[in-house]
Protein backbone atom coordinates (compact mmCIF):
# COMPACT_ATOMS: atom_id res chain seq x y z
CA UNK A 1 0.00 0.00 0.00
CA UNK A 2 1.37 3.14 -1.27
CA UNK A 3 1.79 6.31 1.54
CA UNK A 4 -1.33 8.09 2.46
CA UNK A 5 -0.04 10.71 5.01
CA UNK A 6 -0.63 13.29 2.39
CA UNK A 7 -4.67 12.79 2.70
CA UNK A 8 -4.77 14.51 5.83
CA UNK A 9 -2.44 16.80 5.59
CA UNK A 10 -3.98 19.45 3.67
CA UNK A 11 -7.40 20.30 2.93
CA UNK A 12 -9.02 18.98 -0.26
CA UNK A 13 -10.39 21.36 -2.82
CA UNK A 14 -13.81 19.66 -4.20
CA UNK A 15 -13.49 19.19 -7.76
CA UNK A 16 -10.81 21.80 -8.19
CA UNK A 17 -10.72 25.50 -7.05
CA UNK A 18 -13.55 26.11 -8.75
CA UNK A 19 -15.45 29.62 -8.87
CA UNK A 20 -18.25 29.64 -11.82
CA UNK A 21 -18.42 33.58 -11.46
CA UNK A 22 -14.78 33.81 -12.28
CA UNK A 23 -15.32 31.37 -15.63
CA UNK A 24 -13.51 28.08 -13.29
CA UNK A 25 -15.87 25.11 -13.49
CA UNK A 26 -15.37 22.20 -11.82
CA UNK A 27 -12.99 19.22 -12.65
CA UNK A 28 -11.74 21.18 -15.36
CA UNK A 29 -7.74 21.65 -16.03
CA UNK A 30 -8.54 25.27 -14.95
CA UNK A 31 -9.85 24.58 -10.98
CA UNK A 32 -7.03 21.69 -10.95
CA UNK A 33 -4.59 24.62 -12.06
CA UNK A 34 -6.24 27.39 -9.11
CA UNK A 35 -5.69 24.20 -6.92
CA UNK A 36 -1.92 23.53 -7.82
CA UNK A 37 -1.68 27.50 -7.01
CA UNK A 38 -2.75 26.84 -3.60
CA UNK A 39 -1.14 24.13 -2.89
CA UNK A 40 -4.44 22.05 -1.87
CA UNK A 41 -5.13 18.86 -2.53
CA UNK A 42 -7.34 17.58 -4.94
CA UNK A 43 -10.89 15.55 -5.28
CA UNK A 44 -11.49 15.07 -8.57
CA UNK A 45 -14.65 12.43 -10.71
CA UNK A 46 -14.20 9.93 -13.30
CA UNK A 47 -16.86 8.76 -15.62
CA UNK A 48 -17.01 6.48 -18.26
CA UNK A 49 -16.67 6.73 -21.84
CA UNK A 50 -18.13 4.48 -24.27
CA UNK A 51 -14.83 3.09 -24.97
CA UNK A 52 -14.13 2.41 -21.92
CA UNK A 53 -11.36 5.34 -20.79
CA UNK A 54 -11.63 7.84 -17.50
CA UNK A 55 -12.92 11.01 -18.36
CA UNK A 56 -12.43 13.92 -15.54
CA UNK A 57 -16.11 14.69 -15.32
CA UNK A 58 -18.78 14.26 -12.35
CA UNK A 59 -22.48 14.35 -14.24
CA UNK A 60 -23.68 11.40 -15.99
CA UNK A 61 -24.68 13.44 -18.62
CA UNK A 62 -23.10 16.42 -20.92
CA UNK A 63 -26.52 18.80 -20.36
CA UNK A 64 -25.74 20.73 -17.05
CA UNK A 65 -21.78 21.82 -17.42
CA UNK A 66 -21.55 21.96 -21.40
CA UNK A 67 -23.31 23.12 -24.56
CA UNK A 68 -23.79 19.50 -25.76
CA UNK A 69 -26.61 17.21 -24.37
CA UNK A 70 -26.84 13.68 -23.77
CA UNK A 71 -25.10 10.53 -21.52
CA UNK A 72 -21.26 10.85 -20.78
CA UNK A 73 -20.74 7.27 -21.69
CA UNK A 74 -22.56 7.33 -25.03
CA UNK A 75 -19.34 9.02 -26.35
CA UNK A 76 -16.22 7.61 -26.91
CA UNK A 77 -13.41 9.73 -25.33
CA UNK A 78 -12.21 11.12 -28.18
CA UNK A 79 -15.61 12.52 -28.80
CA UNK A 80 -15.65 13.56 -25.54
CA UNK A 81 -12.44 15.65 -25.43
CA UNK A 82 -13.88 17.61 -28.11
CA UNK A 83 -16.43 19.12 -26.38
CA UNK A 84 -16.16 22.21 -24.64
CA UNK A 85 -17.33 23.16 -20.92
CA UNK A 86 -19.71 26.12 -20.70
CA UNK A 87 -18.18 29.40 -20.78
CA UNK A 88 -14.93 28.64 -20.52
CA UNK A 89 -12.26 27.22 -23.19
CA UNK A 90 -11.56 24.08 -20.99
CA UNK A 91 -11.76 20.70 -22.67
CA UNK A 92 -13.39 17.39 -21.46
CA UNK A 93 -10.27 15.66 -20.27
CA UNK A 94 -8.74 12.05 -19.57
CA UNK A 95 -7.23 11.07 -16.32
CA UNK A 96 -4.17 10.97 -18.49
CA UNK A 97 -4.29 14.60 -18.62
CA UNK A 98 -4.87 15.41 -15.33
CA UNK A 99 -1.86 13.53 -14.04
CA UNK A 100 0.11 14.93 -16.88
CA UNK A 101 -1.04 18.81 -15.44
CA UNK A 102 -0.42 18.08 -11.65
CA UNK A 103 2.80 15.82 -12.31
CA UNK A 104 2.47 14.42 -8.62
CA UNK A 105 3.05 18.81 -6.57
CA UNK A 106 -0.37 17.39 -4.63
CA UNK A 107 -2.28 14.64 -3.94
CA UNK A 108 -5.09 13.42 -6.24
CA UNK A 109 -8.43 11.82 -4.49
CA UNK A 110 -10.06 10.53 -7.39
CA UNK A 111 -13.52 9.43 -7.15
CA UNK A 112 -15.10 6.73 -9.01
CA UNK A 113 -18.25 7.10 -10.37
CA UNK A 114 -20.96 4.39 -10.77
CA UNK A 115 -24.21 3.50 -11.81
CA UNK A 116 -24.22 0.78 -10.06
CA UNK A 117 -24.75 -2.34 -12.42
CA UNK A 118 -24.94 -5.97 -11.74
CA UNK A 119 -21.91 -6.03 -13.89
CA UNK A 120 -19.92 -2.86 -13.01
CA UNK A 121 -17.47 -1.88 -15.80
CA UNK A 122 -13.68 -4.52 -15.50
CA UNK A 123 -12.30 -2.40 -18.25
CA UNK A 124 -13.03 0.96 -17.04
CA UNK A 125 -11.38 0.06 -13.97
CA UNK A 126 -8.91 -1.55 -15.51
CA UNK A 127 -7.90 1.67 -17.48
CA UNK A 128 -7.93 3.66 -14.47
CA UNK A 129 -5.56 0.94 -12.65
CA UNK A 130 -2.91 1.47 -15.27
CA UNK A 131 -2.90 5.27 -15.41
CA UNK A 132 -2.47 5.45 -11.81
CA UNK A 133 0.08 2.68 -11.80
CA UNK A 134 2.69 4.13 -13.64
CA UNK A 135 1.42 7.84 -12.35
CA UNK A 136 4.78 8.82 -9.13
CA UNK A 137 2.48 11.24 -7.64
CA UNK A 138 0.02 10.36 -4.31
CA UNK A 139 -2.79 8.98 -5.51
CA UNK A 140 -5.70 7.31 -4.61
CA UNK A 141 -9.36 6.67 -5.24
CA UNK A 142 -12.84 6.30 -3.39
CA UNK A 143 -16.34 5.10 -4.45
CA UNK A 144 -19.71 4.55 -2.97
CA UNK A 145 -20.22 1.52 -4.94
CA UNK A 146 -18.55 -1.54 -2.98
CA UNK A 147 -18.08 -3.37 -6.28
CA UNK A 148 -15.79 -0.64 -8.60
CA UNK A 149 -13.43 -1.07 -4.83
CA UNK A 150 -13.73 -4.86 -5.23
CA UNK A 151 -12.62 -4.31 -8.76
CA UNK A 152 -9.89 -1.77 -7.84
CA UNK A 153 -8.41 -4.13 -4.65
CA UNK A 154 -8.03 -7.17 -7.56
CA UNK A 155 -6.49 -5.25 -10.29
CA UNK A 156 -4.29 -2.76 -8.06
CA UNK A 157 -4.00 -3.77 -4.44
CA UNK A 158 -1.15 -0.98 -3.35
CA UNK A 159 -3.43 1.92 -4.92
CA UNK A 160 -5.36 2.97 -1.70
CA UNK A 161 -8.89 3.10 -1.99
CA UNK A 162 -11.60 4.64 0.21
CA UNK A 163 -15.30 3.72 0.76
CA UNK A 164 -17.37 6.93 0.16
CA UNK A 165 -20.55 6.97 2.20
CA UNK A 166 -23.51 9.02 4.17
CA UNK A 167 -26.52 7.81 5.86
CA UNK A 168 -28.30 6.56 2.69
CA UNK A 169 -31.69 7.99 4.04
CA UNK A 170 -31.80 10.20 0.84
CA UNK A 171 -34.41 8.13 -1.20
CA UNK A 172 -33.86 10.86 -4.29
CA UNK A 173 -30.54 9.46 -4.55
CA UNK A 174 -31.10 6.03 -3.01
CA UNK A 175 -34.56 5.07 -3.92
CA UNK A 176 -33.03 2.42 -6.61
CA UNK A 177 -31.75 0.77 -3.50
CA UNK A 178 -33.63 -1.65 -1.02
CA UNK A 179 -34.01 -1.30 2.63
CA UNK A 180 -30.90 -3.71 3.32
CA UNK A 181 -29.21 -2.65 0.78
CA UNK A 182 -29.20 1.07 2.36
CA UNK A 183 -28.31 -0.73 5.62
CA UNK A 184 -25.17 -2.26 4.83
CA UNK A 185 -24.05 1.05 2.31
CA UNK A 186 -24.69 3.21 5.82
CA UNK A 187 -22.51 0.86 7.52
CA UNK A 188 -20.09 -0.11 5.44
CA UNK A 189 -20.79 -3.75 5.68
CA UNK A 190 -18.70 -4.39 2.41
CA UNK A 191 -15.35 -3.30 4.36
CA UNK A 192 -14.12 -7.03 4.84
CA UNK A 193 -14.51 -7.59 0.97
CA UNK A 194 -13.54 -4.22 -0.33
CA UNK A 195 -10.69 -3.35 2.97
CA UNK A 196 -10.66 0.48 2.49
CA UNK A 197 -8.03 2.38 3.02
CA UNK A 198 -9.51 5.26 4.88
CA UNK A 199 -13.21 6.74 4.62
CA UNK A 200 -14.89 9.32 3.25
CA UNK A 201 -18.04 10.52 4.87
CA UNK A 202 -20.97 13.33 4.44
CA UNK A 203 -20.03 16.04 6.55
CA UNK A 204 -23.89 16.58 7.61
CA UNK A 205 -24.46 12.64 8.55
CA UNK A 206 -21.24 12.79 11.03
CA UNK A 207 -20.71 11.29 13.91
CA UNK A 208 -21.86 7.77 12.29
CA UNK A 209 -20.86 4.85 13.46
CA UNK A 210 -19.36 2.91 10.43
CA UNK A 211 -16.73 5.57 10.10
CA UNK A 212 -16.48 5.57 13.64
CA UNK A 213 -15.39 2.37 14.23
CA UNK A 214 -13.41 1.84 11.49
CA UNK A 215 -11.36 5.02 11.88
CA UNK A 216 -10.76 3.87 15.80
CA UNK A 217 -10.20 0.40 15.99
CA UNK A 218 -8.23 -0.21 12.58
CA UNK A 219 -6.83 3.21 12.24
CA UNK A 220 -8.35 4.14 9.03
CA UNK A 221 -7.91 7.94 8.15
CA UNK A 222 -11.80 9.92 8.03
CA UNK A 223 -11.90 12.79 5.52
CA UNK A 224 -15.46 13.96 4.80
CA UNK A 225 -17.20 15.78 2.29
CA UNK A 226 -17.96 18.45 1.46
CA UNK A 227 -17.69 21.41 3.63
CA UNK A 228 -19.29 24.59 2.89
CA UNK A 229 -20.14 26.30 6.23
CA UNK A 230 -18.50 27.48 9.06
CA UNK A 231 -20.74 24.93 10.77
CA UNK A 232 -20.06 22.27 8.79
CA UNK A 233 -15.92 23.00 9.51
CA UNK A 234 -16.52 22.81 12.76
CA UNK A 235 -18.43 19.17 12.39
CA UNK A 236 -15.51 18.15 10.57
CA UNK A 237 -12.66 19.37 12.98
CA UNK A 238 -14.52 17.68 15.75
CA UNK A 239 -15.10 14.29 13.80
CA UNK A 240 -12.39 14.09 10.64
CA UNK A 241 -9.41 13.90 10.12
CA UNK A 242 -9.33 16.27 6.93
CA UNK A 243 -12.12 17.97 4.60
CA UNK A 244 -12.75 18.30 1.41
CA UNK A 245 -13.97 22.12 1.15
CA UNK A 246 -15.92 24.05 -1.48
CA UNK A 247 -16.70 28.24 -1.97
CA UNK A 248 -14.03 29.58 0.13
CA UNK A 249 -10.14 29.44 1.14
CA UNK A 250 -8.98 27.68 3.89
CA UNK A 251 -6.03 29.25 4.27
CA UNK A 252 -7.29 32.20 4.32
CA UNK A 253 -9.97 31.94 7.22
CA UNK A 254 -6.99 30.56 9.09
CA UNK A 255 -4.87 33.42 8.78
CA UNK A 256 -8.05 35.44 9.58
CA UNK A 257 -8.45 33.68 12.70
CA UNK A 258 -4.70 34.45 13.87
Amino acid sequence: MRDLSWLTARPIAHRGYHDAARGCIENTPSAVTAALDKSFSIEVDLQESADGQPIVFHDDTLDRLTFDSGPVIARTAAELRAVRMRGTDDPMWLLDDLLALVGGRVGLCIEIKSRFRRTPSRDFIAAIATSLQRYDGPAAVKSFDPDMLALMRQAAPEIPRGALGDGARDLKEWGRASRVERFALRHMLHAPRTRPSFVSYWVKDLPALAPSLLRRLFGLPLITWTVRTPEDRKRAELFADQMVFEGFDPDAQDSAAT
